[in-house]
């Protein structure tokens, strides 16, 4: 064995005129593999980041490329490293981490300290590439595929709402979309995260698009050979039949796929009903993609898979897999009502894969100049995370205003209605920190000109004033779409930052009576300066505090096909469309966050954006889930979205409480109906969940949003969701302490259960249950009428009722009470909870006193964290932490010494201190009379359990 360390600096190898068989230099190691599975790979190069972070690149030319990442941020400087070479491979150490790669083959493995095995790629090496060319340039469709442990999870991957959670052994298409986002990273139970380097069309899993129902032999409902017997019936209440007629796929997915409906056919009272037999050619798992809008229903032997609803606009998706058998007919039927107007209606599948490959981690690209991956190792779930936000961005602590509670709807149309709602928020008491104006506040026809209608808006900035006279704040719909003909058009299009091509194909979008614009080019960096200036220009200077960047997909065209929506969008200023096609809201954040930092370094960005991408949580954004549905199947898919999305790295995420889009029976509800007292205990039920979310925000189209809109003072609704907001404020000195931990601890406030409780297998796949920090195990209810739900503890820990205070042993599932209003909470012993006064914004009062719930029967600590809530002086060290220690062999909490000060730190406070015991159950209130009273003034105070 051969050991060096190489400290020499070399700017670029080539290796068409090298002999050897690897060269090093002070940034990593480079191997030429001399029998590479797939005969185009060239090289295989390693460079380590920091001491647990390792680029693996590889390439099928002559060098690799020199373009800097979108996502990954460059090292300070080069990592220390050495080198061990043996006849088979080459090995690099860092100290923490080690991997090696085959001089064969060009397979790399990754080991930690200890030298055990972390993870590895597939035998041989699992790296193909796939010469094309996109426009003149040239690039590979690459693939990348490592060997999984059977008894790992794997989560992350964005956010996606087919109610996956965890990953293993499963396939997901990642392109932005709205309800879509799209991160390729994932995080596993065995302490590692990968993030693929690339911002094409990416498929994790199985490499392969879904196929067409053809690939089965199809039978008619007559049960002859040829395909499905489609029915369509154009009057559903006269089962009135248009026309019937044999059908070998049902793709009805987009614009242009809805043309192949039968000509004349209306779908305004419309029913449209597949039915027939399957017969596959090969046995095995078939997995099936379901995309619906409008009511649907879907049977395979009488077994119903699948029963949903969705606004014709806006499609969603839905995924069930059967076991087949090659010599078996399966019955299929798929009932589609569309809910009125065209509609869209599609199903696919994957045929049978291997199991030991569907088992495999897998990710594929459709363009990349070369395979580029990091891997992060840690001892735990959040240091990998911590890891992640080490490479692509710290971030920050959110205003602490934002951590409150969010009105919006869809929308305000004027400035009077606006003010009139957060008026009624201050005279009913009820907390509000933040209201939102939506879209299509300018004159109809000049959208993108960030100018107020003045017949509805007649004095903006004396709105933004009034608002901020009322101790709230004021968000503002940005996007990134311009009418043809407005002064802000011209100035990107004379530029050459404006998409084309919806301007030469002339599109038209649904304003009436339709008017044509495009999206600027976000790629490029003069294109977002300009779009910085015209928001600092006509909105900024009115003081309005946050930005929600709407379709920042981007939605250039809602439901147009995939190679379509790459054409509306191409070129950008990098390159191809089709290879940077899933970055747009990563580069639109951040010319807004650069923008204004530079501006004024003394307000915090925030920006709430409708997609994402990694990297995107150091440009101060939250996303939130999209237009979904007001429906108990969307309210249940919001829950692994929002822990998959955050296990992604991004630590903010939110979600349309009551869902967006409404079924057409809540908008026409009456009192005392069926559907109003369902519309109510949804949002009910919705609202006790987003109060446990990152961000509390409720929005959504008619009926109007606003409690006092959804139920009359009297009704269990109303009294629910008020206590679940005034709640939330109680928290805010636990909830603002985790956002600060987001940034001084790369924390991850709203949790996987397995991130906690990784030694306990039975949370591997519970996506219905998650930690709030971590003091809470929060269990939302999302099914009607439903008064009791089963929760797992996880072992080893014992557990109280939050409202009860009674406790239970960890290791069980337990049926819970889950009256119409409380969901479902529990608290870890150790937790240690604070809470402040009532208030009514977050930072109404100094949170003093603040009580202190500590629930013992386990060692446990909470670190409160304080700021100047709206600046970025904790970023220069003007913050303070105060440090509470609970342990149980002795039975004392300790109130630790304050580190840190800031600008208005309180020098005494008190503290009053419950403590809850197995033995003594102690009823949740924040007012509690019995409380232990702690004076204290930053020195060490230990408090006894009496």
């Amino acid at each position: 064995m051969k050991k060096l360390m190489f400290i020499m600096a070399v700017a670029f190898i080539y290796f068409g005129c090298t002999t050897d068989n690897w060269k090093a230099d002070n940034r990593g190691v480079t191997v030429f593999p001399e029998k590479p599975t797939d005969e185009l790979l060239q090289a295989v190069r390693l460079e380590p980041y920091t001491e647990e972070i390792i680029k693996v690149s590889a390439t099928a030319d002559n060098q690799f490329s020199d373009q800097e990442s979108l996502t990954a941020l460059p090292p300070d400087s080069p990592v220390d490293f050495d080198v061990t070479e043996t006849d088979q491979e080459v090995m690099l150490y860092t100290g923490k981490l080690s991997a090696a790669v085959s001089k064969i083959t060009g397979e790399v493995r990754f080991y930690n300290a200890k030298g055990e095995l972390i993870l590895q790629e597939k035998k041989n090496g699992g790296k193909t590439f796939k010469p094309m060319e996109v426009d003149g340039v040239k690039g590979y469709e690459i693939r990348q595929v490592w060997e999984s442990a059977p008894d790992e999870g794997l989560y992350g991957l964005g956010q996606h709402q087919a109610h996956e959670f965890n990953y293993k052994g499963k396939n997901e298409e990642l392109f932005q979309y709205n309800t879509k986002v799209s991160v390729p990273v994932i995080i596993s139970t065995k302490n590692y995260g990968i993030l693929w380097d690339n911002y094409s069309l990416t498929r994790f899993g199985d490499p392969r698009p879904y196929a067409q129902l053809d690939v089965f032999d199809l039978y008619n409902a007559a049960g002859e050979v040829g395909g499905l017997t489609a029915t369509y019936v154009d009057d559903i209440q006269n089962q009135k039949v248009y026309t019937i007629r044999q059908e070998k796929t049902i793709d009805y997915e987009n614009l242009t796929t809805i043309k192949n409906f039968p000509e004349g056919f209306n779908f305004n009272k419309a029913k449209i009903t597949w039915e027939g037999y399957l017969q596959p050619r090969e046995s095995g798992v078939f997995r099936f993609l379901l995309y619906y809008a409008g009511y649907t229903k879907i049977w395979i032997d009488g077994r119903l898979m699948a029963d949903r609803w969705r606004t014709a606009w806006n499609p969603s998706v839905a995924k069930f897999q059967v076991n087949m058998n090659e010599d078996t007919k399966y019955h299929l039927k798929l009932e589609w009502i569309p809910d009125g107007g065209v509609s869209y209606i599609g199903l696919k599948v994957l045929t049978p894969r291997p199991p030991e490959e569907q088992n495999r981690i897998s990710f594929w690209s459709e363009m990349g100049d070369q395979i580029n991956y990091f891997f992060m190792a840690g001892e735990s779930m959040d240091q990998v995370i911590g890891n992640y936000r080490t490479l692509t961005g710290k971030a920050q602590v959110m205003p602490k205003w934002a951590m409150g509670f969010w009105q919006s709807r869809e929308r305000y149309k004027t400035q009077d209605e606006l003010l009139g709602v957060l008026r009624e928020f201050r005279k009913r008491h009820i907390p509000i920190d933040n209201i939102v104006q939506d879209w299509s506040y300018w004159p109809v026809d000049q959208w993108g000109s960030h100018e107020f209608d003045p017949e509805r808006f007649p004095d903006p900035k004396a709105m933004v004033d009034e608002v901020h006279a009322n101790n709230a704040h004021i968000m503002i719909s940005v996007w990134p779409k311009f009418y043809l003909g407005t002064q802000h058009f011209k100035e990107f299009d004379q530029n050459g930052w404006i998409y084309r091509r919806a301007i030469e194909d002339s599109i038209r979008d649904w304003i009436y009576p339709g008017y044509i614009g495009s999206f600027y080019d976000a790629y490029s960096p003069g294109a977002r300066k300009l779009f910085w200036e015209q928001i600092k220009e006509h909105l900024y200077t009115k003081g309005f505090d946050a930005w929600w960047l709407d379709a920042t997909e981007p939605d250039i065209l809602s439901n147009a096909s995939m190679d379509y929506r790459k054409a509306l969008m191409n070129p950008t200023h990098l390159g191809p469309s089709v290879k940077y096609f899933n970055a747009f809201a990563l580069m639109n954040a951040k010319g807004i966050y650069e923008g204004q930092r530079a501006l004024n370094n003394n307000k915090r960005v925030f920006i709430l954006t409708r997609s994402a991408f990694a990297g995107m949580q150091r440009y101060g954004a939250a996303t939130w889930s999209g237009d979904i549905g007001t429906v108990w199947e969307d309210l249940k898919a919001q829950i692994p979205a929002g822990i998959n999305f955050s296990m992604s790295g991004l630590p903010y995420w939110t979600m349309d409480i009551g869902g967006f889009c409404v079924e057409k029976r809540f908008e026409t509800a009456k009192e005392g109906s069926d559907d109003m007292e369902e519309w109510r205990e949804l949002n009910t039920r919705w609202y006790q969940f987003g109060a446990f979310a990152p961000l509390f925000r409720v929005h959504g189209q008619y009926p109007y949003r606003e409690i006092w809109n959804i139920a009359p003072a009297d009704h269990p609704a109303y009294k629910s969701m008020l206590w679940y907001n005034k709640l939330r404020y109680r928290l805010m000195p636990y909830i603002y302490s985790l956002a600060g931990a987001v940034y001084h601890h790369d924390y991850t406030i709203m949790r996987g259960l397995v991130m906690d409780f990784t030694h306990d297998p039975m949370v591997f796949d519970i996506g219905d249950q998650y930690m709030f920090g971590p003091a809470f195990m929060v269990c939302p209810v999302y099914r009607y009428k439903a008064r009791e739900r089963q929760v797992y503890f996880p072992k080893n820990k014992g557990w109280y009722n939050f409202y009860t205070g009674e406790f239970m042993e960890g290791g069980q599932t337990l049926t819970v009470d889950a009256p119409y209003d409380r969901m479902p909470l529990f608290v870890p012993a150790g937790a240690i909870i604070p809470l402040g006064p009532q208030i009514e914004y977050a930072t109404q009062k100094i949170p003093d006193p603040i009580t202190l719930y500590v629930y013992t029967g386990d060692d446990g600590s909470f670190d409160l964290y304080e700021d100047e809530n709206t600046n970025y002086n904790y970023e220069k060290g003007q913050f303070a932490t105060i440090p509470f220690t609970y342990n149980e062999k002795n039975k004392t909490l300790t109130i630790g010494k304050r580190k840190g000060s800031y600008d208005g730190m309180p020098e005494k406070r008190l503290f009053k201190v419950v403590f809850v015991t197995p033995g003594h159950p102690v009823e949740f209130d924040p007012d509690i009379s019995t409380a232990q009273v702690v004076p204290y003034n930053g020195e060490v105070v230990e408090v006894p359990v009496r």
